[in-house]
C-alpha cells in the first residue's frame, strides 16, 4: 500500500482534495481530525497542554483550540512548546490509522492530510508526497472569507513554510487558484499516476 501525504499551507483547499480522494475510494486520514482526539478531555496531550498554557480548556475538559491559538501563533516558542506537545501523538494515530488500512487489505494506497508535514519532518514516512498550492494573496482572502482577520491570516500563513518551498519538494503540486473542476482534473491524473507507479514497484 502506497502512503501518500497530502500537505500545504492553510487555506490551499487540502479539505477538498481529501474530499476527493474519499469518492473516488481512497482511504483517508485527516491530521487535523486526530488532533482534536488528541486534545479531547482526558487525554494525556490535553493535562500537558493545560500544564504549559493554563486556562485553555473548554467547559467539556477539551482544549478551547481558539483560545490556545490566540497564545501560540503570537509566540513562536509558545507554538514550538505545544508542538512536542501534540505531534508526537498525532503521528502515533496517523501510524495506527495507516496499519488498520493495511490489515483490512485491498488498499492500492492510502492519503493523510499533513498540515504541517515538512515543518515536522515527516515527509519520510510516506512514499509520495502531494503539496497544495496556490498564491498567499488567495489563502488570505479566503482565511477572510472564514472570519479572520488581515493581520490574523497573515500571522498563521507566516508560521508555516512558503508553498513554493513545499512544492519543490513534493512529488505532485495541485495547483488551486483555478476553477474547483480543474483542481478535481488534477487529482484524477495523480491517481492514475500513483496507480501506475504502485504496479511498477
Amino acid at each position: 500500500m502506497l502512503r501518500v501525504a497530502l500537505t500545504g499551507g492553510i487555506a490551499t483547499g487540502k479539505s477538498h482534495v481529501l474530499d476527493q480522494f474519499r469518492k473516488r475510494g481512497v482511504p483517508c486520514l485527516d491530521a487535523d481530525l486526530l488532533t482534536h482526539g488528541v486534545e479531547s478531555a482526558g487525554t494525556e496531550a490535553t493535562q500537558a497542554i493545560a500544564a504549559r498554557f493554563g486556562d485553555v480548556l473548554a467547559a467539556d475538559g477539551a482544549v478551547d483550540r481558539q483560545k490556545l491559538a490566540l497564545l501560540v501563533f503570537a509566540d513562536p516558542g509558545a507554538r514550538r512548546d505545544l508542538e512536542a506537545i501534540v505531534h508526537p501523538a498525532v503521528y502515533r494515530a496517523i501510524a495506527a490509522g495507516l496499519r488498520a488500512f493495511e490489515l483490512l487489505g485491498g488498499y492500492p494506497l492510502a492519503v493523510v492530510d499533513v498540515p504541517l508535514l515538512y515543518e515536522t519532518g515527516h515527509a519520510q514516512d510516506f512514499d509520495r508526497v502531494i503539496v497544495m498550492a496556490c498564491p498567499p494573496e488567495v489563502q488570505i482572502a479566503r482565511l477572510i472569507e472564514r472570519g479572520m482577520s488581515d493581520a490574523e491570516a497573515r500571522q498563521r500563513i507566516a508560521a508555516q513554510w512558503p508553498t513554493e518551498e513545499k512544492a519543490a519538494r513534493a512529488d505532485f503540486v495541485i495547483r488551486t487558484d483555478g476553477s474547483v473542476e480543474k483542481t478535481d482534473e488534477q487529482v484524477d491524473t495523480i491517481l492514475t499516476s500513483l496507480d501506475g507507479q504502485r504496479r511498477t514497484r
